[in-house]
């Protein structure tokens, strides 16, 4: 029992943790989250978290290890985003991401 109250508690602190960085992330990137979600407004919470790991232009390698999930997981969920946010496969996904706030580095 004892295992299992540890458990919620550790995830309960991560969960906090997260809170903790979004908003960090949302100030130091002109309120990215705010516009994300205001522009698509069904995403979910792993999806999200999965946008700001792009927008950092981080690897599937790392954004697996991030939300523990597999490398096919993190394809999976990009093909699923793609098609959510209806991105053409023709664009790519960190240079629309880039473009939320109005940073563009297609410059």
């Amino acid at each position: 029992m004892k295992k299992v109250i540890k458990s919620v508690s550790d995830e309960d602190k991560v969960d906090q943790e997260w809170d903790a960085f979004a908003k960090h992330f949302d100030k130091v990137h002109s309120d990215f989250v705010v516009s994300l979600k205001k522009k698509y407004t069904n995403l979910t919470a792993n999806e999200v978290k999965l946008c700001i790991y792009l927008r950092m232009n981080l690897s599937s390698k790392e954004i697996a290890q991030l939300m523990n999930i597999s490398v096919r997981g993190v394809e999976i969920s990009r093909y699923r985003l793609r098609k959510k946010i209806e991105i053409p496969s023709e664009m790519n996904l960190f240079d629309h991401l880039m473009t939320i706030d109005g940073i563009n580095t297609s410059n």
